[in-house]
Order: structure tokens, then sequence, then C-alpha cells
């Protein structure tokens, strides 16, 4: 499949300066985490975190934390530091979410975070029936690598990124059938915004925020989301 997008390029070293305001927006978020009340789930759901790439399960301990404020059974998953290595990161995937299912005897809910998002996606996209949805958080689904500011890393060890955005591209060929809720932001300094949209995928609904790419992780309104998104059935319902 040939998937056409506007012109894309990683993030300018100005758009990834942005990420330095983290701080600031911390400070900016303590009332709504002071004053912020997880309502609980009515519907609890089993979460899998995924975490972005370079990145631990600690990442996202805000996450999992409130989570499981709103009633959820959340656990990190199990595969440590992402290493960037997504093919074999989903193939590993598969014992942790037998497992889950075995013990939970449900599908799993995904929850990604850039590059632990695509993961979620594309684990989604081979085992519909052991995912229930996917929410990713400025996960790069065209291009992969190639429009974020980790390119260089990956060229400097030897990947083909042209051919890795034709392999990612040619993915579609099998549709998703498993609703994906997909957040992200202009202001992401990591990810080329354009490079987070789905165009061609009916169970993707995308909801746009005003953060950084490092705060989608700890950001009161991104968090609220997520647990909406996890009580929805379907990509079709409205956020808030």
């Amino acid at each position: 499949m040939v998937v056409e997008h506007e012109p894309l390029a990683p993030p300018s070293r100005l758009e990834s300066l942005q990420e330095l305001r983290l701080p600031l927006d911390l400070l900016r978020w303590v009332p709504s985490w002071l004053g912020a009340r997880a309502t609980p789930a009515p519907l609890p759901r089993t979460v899998l975190l995924l975490p972005g790439f370079g990145a631990g399960p600690g990442s996202m301990r805000v996450m999992e934390s409130y989570l499981r404020r709103r009633g959820h059974r959340v656990s990190d998953w199990g595969l440590g530091r992402n290493t960037g290595d997504a093919r074999q990161l989903r193939a590993q995937l598969q014992g942790v979410i037998a497992g889950s299912m075995a013990t939970h005897g449900e599908p799993v809910a995904l929850v990604g975070w850039s590059l632990g998002g695509y993961i979620a996606r594309e684990y989604a996209r081979d085992f519909p029936q052991q995912v229930r949805q996917v929410v990713t958080l400025g996960s790069p689904v065209v291009g992969g690598p190639r429009y974020t500011a980790t390119a260089g890393w990956y060229r400097d060890r030897g990947y083909d990124l042209e051919q890795v955005e034709r392999t990612i591209a040619a993915r579609y060929e099998v549709p998703l059938s498993v609703p994906v809720t997909a957040i992200y932001s202009r202001r992401d300094g990591i990810v080329a915004w354009r490079a987070c949209i789905d165009r061609w995928s009916p169970q993707v609904r995308h909801v746009e925020v005003s953060e950084t790419h490092v705060g989608l992780g700890f950001a009161p309104r991104v968090l609220a989301l997520v647990g909406d998104a996890l009580e929805q059935d379907g990509p079709a319902a409205d956020l808030p």
C-alpha cells in the first residue's frame, strides 16, 4: 500500500527546545493535580502501559497511579527500557499479554507513549482478539522514527529510514480493527505532529492537546483523556 501524506520533517531545533518548558508546565499543573478527583470507572479495565523510546516503566508512574485511582488494573509491560527495536519488542509482548489474559480472563487495553504507542497499535493490528483498545500519546504512525528527533540515532545504527517508512506503510494493508484513541500535540518537539495522524484507519480517533512531548505523560488533561478513553467501548464516543 502506498500511503501519501503532506511533506514531513523531524521537529526543528527550535521546536525541540520547547521540551525545555516542562518545568514551567509542571508548575502550571500543580493546582489541577491538587484539585483533581479520579472518578471511579464503572467498568474497570486491565491496562498495560508501554513507555517511549529510551524510557522504562518509571516514566509512566504518574499515569499508572492516576489510572489505578480510577479503579483500573494497571501494570507496566514487563520488558524494561524501550530499546527502540519495535519489531523485537512487539514479539516479546506476546508472552506478557498472554500472561495478563490468563490472570484476568479478558483482553487488555494498551496505553503507549511515543514509540510505545506505535508498538501497541501494531500489536493490536496483529492480535486484535487480545486487545480491547489502544490509547497512544504522541506516537509516530507515519514513517516510524524518520520524522522524529531520534532519526539520527537510528541512522547511526544502520537503519534505512526510507525502507522503514515503506515497511510501516505496507502494514496498512491489514486494517486496524481495534479502537484507537490517538492523543497528539502541535507543541511536540520530539515527534512531528503530522506523523501522529492516521488518515487511513476509521477505527482511530484523534484528540489534540497543547503539551510538550515529554509532558504528555503528566498533564492533568491528558491523564483524564486517557481515563475517559479507556471507559469507552469504541472510538466514536465524544471525549471532553
